[in-house]
């Protein structure tokens, strides 16, 4: 069993910054990549940004702005973050963690709300 916990969305004036976290517990063997994904209203869930052994990836939408990180340190639980800062009201939709496992595949998060206000 796996478990994805998100936390930290909200509503956060332009030009402000927010941070989103996500807990992954359980199986944590074989975790492969750990990234963010959104989706805004009336539009497709897109990548935002991934972390792997090997580097990280950011949309170009995002680039400059935002930081993905991850902290293994603890033995039970894993937590990827999304540093959001110079947030724009095209920033605005549900923020989603997405962690892929070498052996059991996909797993999503429930998402959390992030609103740009103009």
């Amino acid at each position: 069993q796996v478990q994805l916990a998100e936390s930290g969305g909200g509503l956060v004036q332009a030009g402000g910054s927010l941070t989103l976290s996500c807990a992954v517990s359980g199986d944590t063997i074989c975790i492969s990549d750990m990234g963010w994904y959104r989706q805004a209203p009336g539009k497709e869930r897109e990548l935002v940004a991934t972390i792997t052994s090997g580097g990280t990836y950011y949309a170009d939408s995002v680039k400059g702005r935002f930081t993905i990180s991850r902290d293994n340190s603890k033995n039970t639980v894993y937590l990827v973050y999304l540093r959001m800062n110079s947030l724009k009201p095209e920033d605005t939709a549900v923020y989603y963690c997405n962690v892929q496992f070498s052996a059991i595949g996909t797993y999503w998060g429930q998402g959390t709300q992030v609103t740009v206000s103009s």
